[in-house]
């Protein structure tokens, strides 16, 4: 039988009680695990009364808080499906996004509910419409006012194999955003990987910088303390009011993009602070390099452990590893350019290597399969793999390889790595970023890695320019220097060119440029937009020839 996660966080609340499930870092409130789930089953009522029945898609646009936790779980309680979309994505991206699922039902921020009334055409499947906040009238009642604080217990919808709990959208780092479709089995199923591998109980403090990950939290039995930050912008998170509720709330473990923690760690440092409480760090969303895993280490207890977990909004978490491993056994030979190594599979979890194909692959053929180190595409199966996009067809197919019995299917995604001998997976790059040139491929991580060995360069990017008649690229490696750097633009470039020629990872690349401030994703602030600055690296070439 499905589980529906509301389920299992009815149960834990039920021996929870009076325990504190929620804190709001930013005003203090907090919530136990019978009031939040009270007011869940509160919430669940009056959206059933109001007509809200499951099937129904739910355009859900409520900022990190108890009220979002709260809403959450009442959704599942019904047994609608959520729609969840990044705002930081850009206005154009979010009005295609929200036309491509249809939702039917709105419950928003007061902000959230201006632009709906901006956009109406957008929202123009919405039949029911839900405020959570104060408008004073012009979009109908706040719903935490009206809401019954000590309902009946709601009973919690039972899901079927192919019910959807949540339609949640790619970040578009490299196409499109796309709407992934999660069936309830796959919250589940993330739910069990997270208590079991991580070790994540209720014994726990978690401090999530991703809201929706504070779901597992609740349904561990962990209390949850929203940062006071905006998720849609982790590298500019303020570093003393994150640090403050750590320290405040003996926080004792958080997830968060490498962006956060790059930021924390040097303020830490800066101020001579160690985050005595924090006993697990999880950092995910990008590679994450060497030297930030020792400084995060540094500004932990002795005994405490950082992961990497690997994956995508897809399949996550698929693989993972522990800081100490990756220090002691892997950086050494990332920096030379072999990869990032991501770590083993998790339980459950197959992972196999294909030859890079361009096009839509029906059934995975053996001859196609590669063997111990040789880089190609990363496949994944298991049970946290997601099966299908909203409404994209096209994509679906090109994301999905079946098995040759037909009884179970991979996903492509869309990244490049190969497998060691340990089992270990290396993580390459992303699969449309490798640059093709007339002698051969070259991988950006693989590329990047040598350049960034550079004490004066913060990071690197390597893309593909096209050649005038011909399907081969040439290379060109941007850098962006550490803010601090004064120096010459070309001095660097030269000093540069000197690590690429020595290494035979990046031998053929010639051409470098200097770029500011690198374009990144929205939701981890950490994945390189190497599109764009593919396009500007053009630009800058046609200027100087």
């Amino acid at each position: 039988m499905v589980k529906n996660i509301a389920q299992t966080f009815n149960r834990v609340a039920g021996l929870q009680g009076d325990k504190t499930a929620v804190i709001e870092a930013k005003t203090g409130k907090s919530v136990t695990f019978a009031e939040l789930n009270s007011r869940s089953d509160g919430y669940a009522a009056m959206l059933k009364g109001r007509g809200v029945k499951p099937g129904d898609k739910v355009m859900l646009m409520v900022t990190p808080s108890a009220d979002f936790i709260c809403l959450t779980f009442a959704l599942f309680k019904v047994g609608v499906t959520i729609i969840l979309i990044d705002p930081g994505m850009g206005y154009k991206n979010l009005l295609r996004c929200i036309e491509g699922v249809a939702p039917t039902v709105f419950i928003g921020i007061p902000k959230a509910r201006i632009f709906a009334a901006i956009f109406r055409r957008t929202f123009q499947s919405i039949r029911i419409w839900f405020c959570c906040g104060n408008t004073f009238g012009l979009f109908g009642p706040d719903i935490r006012k009206v809401i019954d604080n000590n309902p009946s217990s709601f009973p919690v919808y039972s899901p079927g194999d192919d019910d959807l709990a949540a339609i949640i959208f790619t970040t578009g780092s490299t196409g499109p955003p796309k709407g992934v479709r999660y069936e309830h089995s796959i919250f589940a199923a993330q739910l069990e990987r997270i208590r079991d591998f991580y070790g994540i109980d209720h014994e726990h403090i978690d401090q999530p910088a991703f809201p929706l990950f504070a779901l597992f939290s609740a349904s561990l039995g962990a209390c949850s303390v929203i940062p006071d930050m905006d998720p849609t912008r982790p590298a500019k998170v303020d570093p003393q009011k994150f640090i403050n509720s750590i320290e405040k709330y003996r926080v004792t473990y958080s997830f968060g993009s490498p962006a956060i923690w790059n930021v924390v760690s040097r303020y830490c440092i800066k101020e001579n602070i160690k985050l005595q409480s924090l006993s697990k760090v999880l950092m995910a969303g990008a590679p994450v390099p060497g030297e930030l895993l020792e400084r995060v280490r540094s500004i932990l207890p002795d005994d405490a452990q950082i992961f990497t977990p690997y994956g995508a909004t897809e399949s996550l978490p698929i693989v993972s590893m522990e800081a100490t491993e990756i220090l002691n056994a892997t950086w050494a030979e990332t920096r030379q350019g072999k990869g990032v190594c991501v770590g083993r599979p998790l339980p459950g979890i197959d992972i196999c290597i294909m030859t890079i194909d361009e096009g839509p692959v029906a059934v995975l053929n053996a001859d196609s399969l590669l063997p111990v180190g040789e880089i190609g595409e990363i496949l994944v199966r298991g049970d946290v793999v997601t099966r299908a996009y909203e409404n994209n067809e096209k994509e679906t197919k090109h994301a999905k390889v079946f098995d040759p019995d037909g009884k179970s299917f991979w996903h492509r995604m869309g990244d490049t790595g190969f497998l060691d001998q340990e089992g270990r997976l290396w993580f390459c790059g992303r699969k449309a970023h490798r640059v093709v040139t007339s002698h051969g491929t070259l991988y950006t991580i693989c590329c990047e890695a040598i350049v960034n060995e550079h004490p004066q360069v913060y990071r690197s990017a390597l893309v593909g320019i096209q050649n005038s008649g011909s399907k081969d690229l040439s290379p060109v490696l941007i850098v962006e220097p550490v803010k601090e750097y004064r120096g010459s633009q070309g001095e660097l470039l030269a000093e540069v060119a000197s690590l690429t020629a020595a290494s035979p990872v990046t031998a053929e690349i010639t051409t470098f440029l200097v770029h500011p401030d690198f374009p990144v994703d929205i939701r981890h602030n950490a994945k390189i937009f190497r599109e764009k600055l593919a396009i500007w690296a053009a630009e800058q070439l046609r200027k100087t020839t």
